[in-house]
């Protein structure tokens, strides 16, 4: 159904996640993950990690559709606005539909939401923790391509944002490790 059919200038988020059904966990955790594949300031990562790992938590448990606060599925977004973001997103989604299909589909179906759930909570957590303005992008990517595996039920994605996350929490962990490891020759 085409956005000008809909009745009224402004569509709900709440019909938005609606629309979307099993789908919306998905768009979540993509959104999530975009911002942090490129190098930003300090607080997107931690408020993106937290919410992310609010989403992740959810799947964790089996919700079936994301739970969004009430105030969050009243506010409403403009057609104009949603009808540019949908112009520029399809030529993306087209690219990625090319090399991306349904593989190893049981990575991406009902049944694997807990197991994935637990994935994206500990690659928000790795994003909370990450270095300033680049130790996000490989945990970013990594979200991002579980999120992409979601949409497309391409289990090869998924597999792929694990490994992406792997790298991502070693480097991480490296980062930490040089740190308190500097400071504990400073000191000791």
């Amino acid at each position: 159904m085409a956005l000008a059919a809909l009745p009224g200038e402004r569509i709900a988020v709440g019909s938005i996640v609606a629309a979307l059904k099993d789908r919306a966990y998905a768009l979540l955790v993509v959104l999530l993950g975009l911002p942090n594949c490129l190098p930003m300031p300090p607080p997107i990562p931690l408020a993106c990690g937290l919410v992310l790992a609010f989403v992740a938590a959810q799947m964790l448990t089996g919700r079936v559709m994301p739970w969004l606060p009430p105030a969050l599925l009243a506010r409403s977004i403009g057609k104009p606005v949603l009808t540019r973001a949908i112009d520029r997103a399809v030529p993306l989604l087209i690219k990625l539909e090319r090399v991306s299909r349904p593989r190893l589909t049981v990575l991406g179906g009902a049944y694997a939401i807990p197991v994935l759930g637990l994935l994206i909570l500990v690659l928000a957590l790795g994003l909370i923790v990450a270095a300033p303005f680049i130790g996000q992008i490989p945990l970013g990517l990594a979200v991002c391509l579980v999120g992409l595996g979601l949409v497309e039920r391409d289990g090869l994605l998924i597999i792929a944002g694990a490994v992406f996350g792997a790298f991502g929490l070693a480097l991480s962990a490296g980062f930490a490790y040089a740190i308190f490891s500097g400071i504990h020759g400073l000191f000791f």
